[in-house]
Formats: C-alpha cells, structure tokens, sequence
C-alpha cells in the first residue's frame, strides 16, 4: 500500500528538536547513517512529518526527495501519527485469504479514513500490517496493541463501536 500524508498538525517540541539535533550530530560522517538517523527521529516525535524530514535534509546536506525516498520505501517509518485509536489490519497471507482486505476496506470507509492515513482529528489511525504472529487467530486487527481475531466484516461495527 501506497504511505499517504494527512493533514495533521505537526506539534513538535524545542525539546524533541534537540533530542533531533543530537542524534544528527551523533551521526555526522558516517557512512549509511541515514536510516540510524530516521529511526531515532521515529523514536522521537512518533513519526517523520515534513518537518522532521526538513531537519535532517538541512542538517545532514542529503536531498529531500532520497529521505522521502527511504522514508515511503520501508515500511517500519511513519508519515502519519498514530491516532488515538490506532487500527492495525493484517494483510499476512493467511490472514488476506481470510477476508482482511475487506476488513481494512470497510474500516476505511466506516470511518472515512483513508488506509495509511491519520483522521484530521487525530482519533482514528488506519494502518496495513503485515503478519503479527497471530495466523491461528486469522483474520486479526489490533486497536491500540488490543488483538480481535477471526473477525469478519460484520464484527467491524461492533469493534468500532468500543473506541467512539
């Protein structure tokens, strides 16, 4: 799935900054320091905003277009921040088999959030998983580290009901 940017503010702190600055510094010169760098500013702020990535192209002399690049290639970084309610779909194998495309689909549109995005609010976050461990359980969602297994799309409104 495609990472999408959404329209939440950016809330960092002088605080965070620095800590963002240090770990630039901790970093200068060395070869291959990028992804150290973008998993620290992860670390830090919960996600990489345009912000952050601004930052680190000033900072580090290295394009945005080759951060954004590594940023929306791997999937362990954030574009968004996690919602409130942070809802994660499996699309693992066995869990895709079992219907959770149409799970994530009905998801999506039950909360008008685009998949991969954050609510405008900031109360729903949708994300696309890959296997969780939990392949007996298939298909799985998770809200905020809470496991719902064997679900179907009839049970979406029922689960989304709990975190309205």
């Amino acid at each position: 799935m495609k990472k999408k940017l959404t329209t939440v503010a950016f809330q960092g702190t002088k605080e965070q900054e620095e800590k963002l600055l240090a770990v630039i510094e901790k970093h200068a010169g060395q070869r291959g320091a990028m992804m150290p760098i973008l998993q620290e500013a992860q670390e830090i702020y919960g996600y990489l905003p345009i912000e952050v990535q601004t930052i680190i192209a000033e900072k580090t002399g290295v394009s945005m277009e080759e951060i954004f690049g590594i940023i929306s290639f791997y999937a362990q970084f954030k574009l968004n921040p996690d919602g409130q309610y942070a809802i994660a779909v499996c699309l693992g194998t066995a869990c895709y088999v079992k219907g959770s495309g149409d799970i994530i689909e009905a998801i999506s549109q039950k909360l008008n959030v685009p998949v991969g995005s954050t609510s405008p609010d900031g109360k729903y976050s949708i994300e696309a998983t890959r296997c969780i461990g939990a392949c007996g359980l298939a298909p799985v969602l998770t809200v905020n580290g809470e496991v719902y297994g064997k679900i179907t799309v009839d049970d979406v409104d029922t689960i989304l009901a709990k975190y309205q």
